[in-house]
C-alpha cells in the first residue's frame, strides 16, 4: 500500500521539477543587423574595411553606406585570429569591419532577434594592435547605456565582455565611441542569454518523468481493480 502511494507521487514530483527547471544560458542568434558600412581608402586607410559578407540592402563597397536588413561579418562565426594588417585586403575581403573617426562618427549597430529573448552578455572581438591607429573603443553603449569593460591588452586581439545586462525585447543597439583619428576594428559580436524554449535535456527529463508516472498509475489501477 505504501509503495503504491509514494511511488506515483515521487514520479509526479520529478515531472514537476522538470517543468520548473531553468533554461540554461546559450548563444542567442541575431536575425539581422543594421549599421553604417565600414570605412576604407575613401576615408583614410590602406585597404577597405567593409562588411563584404553582408546580405541585406545597401552598398557593401561604399564607405559608411547604410546597411539594413541582413547579416554579415559581425555574426558569421568567423573570429579573426591575427591582426588587421595581416588579414585585411583591398578591396575588402577580411574578417574585420573597421570604422574611422571622424569619417563615421560613433557607429551604431542595431541587432534584431526573433521573439523576445533575455540577453545577459555581449562579447565583442576587437583588434587592439595600436598599429595604424587601431585601438579598443574608448567607450561602448548598449541601448544607450554606457558599459564598464576591459578589452584585450595593448598590442593584442581579443574579446570585450559585457555582462549583467538583462536585456529584453527584439532589438538592441551597440554603439562604439572612438578617440579622434583612431580606428575601431570588430570581427565578431556574440550574444549570450536565454530563450523561451526548454533545452532538449529538459524535455527528455519531462517526458521520462511523466511516462514513468503514467505507467505507475496504470499499475495502481490494475491492482485496485
Amino acid at each position: 500500500m505504501n509503495i503504491r502511494i509514494v511511488l506515483p507521487a515521487a514520479l509526479v514530483l520529478a515531472g514537476s521539477l522538470a517543468l520548473s527547471a531553468p533554461v540554461a544560458a546559450a548563444t542567442v542568434t541575431a536575425t539581422s543587423y543594421s549599421m553604417p558600412n565600414g570605412d576604407g581608402t575613401a576615408s583614410k586607410g590602406s585597404y577597405d574595411y567593409w562588411d563584404d559578407a553582408y546580405t541585406g540592402s545597401g552598398s557593401k563597397t561604399v564607405d559608411g553606406a547604410a546597411l539594413t536588413g541582413g547579416v554579415g561579418d559581425l555574426t558569421d562565426g568567423v573570429v579573426a585570429t591575427d591582426f588587421w594588417y595581416n588579414t585585411e585586403a583591398s578591396p575588402g575581403g577580411g574578417p574585420y569591419v573597421g570604422w574611422y573617426e571622424p569619417a563615421t562618427l560613433d557607429p551604431t549597430v542595431t541587432f534584431n532577434f526573433s521573439g523576445s529573448p533575455t540577453i545577459n552578455g555581449i562579447r565583442i572581438h576587437v583588434d587592439n594592435s595600436g598599429v595604424g591607429g587601431v585601438f579598443t573603443p574608448a567607450s561602448i553603449l548598449v541601448d544607450g547605456v554606457s558599459q564598464v569593460f576591459s578589452g584585450p591588452s595593448p598590442g593584442s586581439i581579443g574579446w570585450i565582455n559585457l555582462s549583467g545586462l538583462n536585456l529584453t525585447g527584439g532589438s538592441h543597439t551597440v554603439q562604439f565611441f572612438q578617440a579622434p583619428a583612431t580606428w575601431t576594428f570588430v570581427s565578431e559580436i556574440k550574444f549570450d542569454g536565454k530563450g523561451g524554449v526548454p533545452e532538449p535535456a529538459t524535455w527528455a527529463m519531462m517526458i521520462a518523468g511523466f511516462g514513468l508516472a503514467g505507467t505507475a498509475l496504470r499499475r495502481r489501477r490494475a491492482i485496485t481493480a
